[in-house]
């Protein structure tokens, strides 16, 4: 299978580079580049990619509004958001906004190329220690506390299991942590995605954060 791809940035250089390693890969194509938040979501409605690799800084309609539109419509295209975590303040934004991940622009391309693959596939994409930045970094920031989450209808099994999602944990510490299979893990990741209606695991992370599951600091 072919993973169709759209690649929004507003930086030409970038896109370019992307277009040519992404050429000479089989199993990916581009189908479109956007240099702006608007061009993403007016592509993305007239070719349903799989993925779009969205830059969270563009002109007129940045990253985080795109992606919220692209999310909330019908199509079933997942977002990755491309990023320079250092200095951007607004991942979580664009996590909750509905991405399924986010790639670093200094990454090594075959990371890049590999993150798109596992959006693609319906999984999402967050490091284990990107997770746990992530979390600190948005709770330190001033503002309300997130309202908790009501957890009714889950066990207290899943609810362990969610709190070290939400910590930052791979299946398979999970499965080390909990002494039980890492199919057994994925199983009661799989029932708590059912349960809490989230789109993958960077739901369950935001969830997890803001039903208070997750110690910061």
């Amino acid at each position: 299978m072919t993973v169709r791809v759209v690649l929004a940035d507003d930086q030409q250089l970038i896109r370019t580079a992307l277009r040519m390693v992404m050429e000479e890969i089989d199993d990916l194509e581009v189908v479109g580049e956007a240099a702006t938040g608007e061009e993403a979501v007016t592509l993305t409605e007239e070719l349903r990619p799989d993925v779009v690799v969205m830059d969270i800084r563009m002109p007129q309609v940045d990253g985080i509004d795109a992606t919220r539109r692209i999310t909330a419509g019908p199509t079933d295209t997942r977002i990755v958001v491309l990023t320079t975590f250092d200095d951007d303040d607004y991942v979580y934004g664009a996590l909750r906004a509905g991405a399924s991940g986010f790639l670093v622009k200094d990454m090594a391309l075959d990371d890049i190329i590999g993150a798109v693959r596992v959006v693609a596939s319906g999984d999402a994409l967050l490091a284990p220690g990107v997770t746990r930045r992530l979390i600190q970094d948005f709770a330190a920031r001033p503002g309300p506390a997130p309202n908790r989450r009501d957890l009714r209808g889950i066990t207290d099994r899943e609810r362990e299991v969610l709190t070290l999602v939400g910590s930052g944990l791979s299946n398979a510490e999970i499965a080390a942590e909990l002494c039980i299979s890492v199919a057994t893990a994925k199983t009661y990741l799989t029932r708590l995605l059912t349960k809490l209606d989230a789109r993958d695991r960077v739901q369950l992370v935001i969830t997890a954060y803001e039903a208070g599951l997750v110690s910061v600091g």
